[in-house]
């Protein structure tokens, strides 16, 4: 054994309660975890402690060792190797799991500086949300707003495709009435459309340099009529390829980099 306690230190059954609040917490079930959230593998849990996130429980293999980086004062559960691999959906765990606390965001958090917020407008896929969490953090976006219907930023496959862009970018969810309070606060709502919509520009036509949210609709059904009825303006990016859509995520990363590269060119002009 690669830990220095003793044998009946380590978990053995799968119905013992710790357990259980873990395999609750990676299936998203909030009130039987406690609250808290899963992650596991060596990437997520450093990504965690190096974003300051609050650990509660580190679940450990008893292959392995414990990695120094761990704080002392969290608490350690040791499990034999059967039962670690029965409660995480990895098909090769790497052994080390963890509890930790989600951080909570409210809708100013989205609204430092000049806001780029990106809509996640009923997300359905959790890789898609991860990805997009993943590109609002490289390009500088000041949050993610989640409407009803988006899958949870802290699902499982999410969080790995966000790869800890959020334990560090803000998720918050939001109505339809604080969508429409945006505009009050002098932020241009931008709708991401199919390029034969009505009045649609492409995105490096679009001023994107000022306080903007960008919606991204739903996988399949796009952006709901409630929605593209807040709209300021409509962007597209021109594809000369031969496809219809572009994927949400892919879409969404695209429209950043734009606005990133336009708030660049106007901070150099200021400047």
């Amino acid at each position: 054994m690669a830990f220095s306690e003793s044998a009946s230190a380590v978990i053995t059954s799968r119905s013992n309660a710790r357990i259980k609040q873990l395999r609750a917490a990676f299936a998203g079930q909030a009130r039987l975890s406690g609250g808290l959230v899963a992650i596991e593998g060596d990437n997520l849990l450093n990504e965690a402690l190096r974003s300051g996130m609050v650990l509660k429980t580190i679940f450990i293999s008893e292959r392995r060792e414990l990695p120094r980086s761990v704080p002392k004062s969290v608490e350690v559960l040791w499990l034999a190797n059967d039962i670690f691999a029965s409660v995480v959906e990895t098909q090769s765990p790497q052994g080390i799991a963890a509890l930790l606390v989600p951080p909570v965001h409210k809708l100013d958090a989205v609204l430092e500086k000049t806001p780029l917020i990106v809509v996640a407008a009923g997300l359905q896929d959790p890789g898609n949300l991860g990805t997009l969490i993943r590109s609002a953090e490289a390009f500088g976006a000041t949050g993610i707003l989640s409407t009803p219907g988006t899958v949870s930023a802290w699902n499982q496959k999410a969080l790995r495709a966000s790869a800890g862009s959020v334990f560090r970018t803000p998720v918050v969810a939001a109505t339809l009435e604080d969508l429409s309070s945006l505009k009050s606060q002098g932020i241009q709502i931008a709708a991401a459309v199919a390029e034969d919509a009505y009045k649609v520009i492409p995105a490096h036509k679009a001023d994107l340099s000022q306080p903007t949210a960008i919606l991204i609709g739903n996988e399949g059904s796009g952006l709901s009529d409630e929605l593209l009825a807040l709209a300021d303006i409509f962007v597209t990016i021109p594809c000369p390829g031969r496809v219809e859509s572009l994927n949400a995520a892919i879409a969404a990363s695209l429209l950043l980099y734009e606005a990133a590269q336009q708030r660049a060119a106007s901070s150099k002009t200021k400047a």
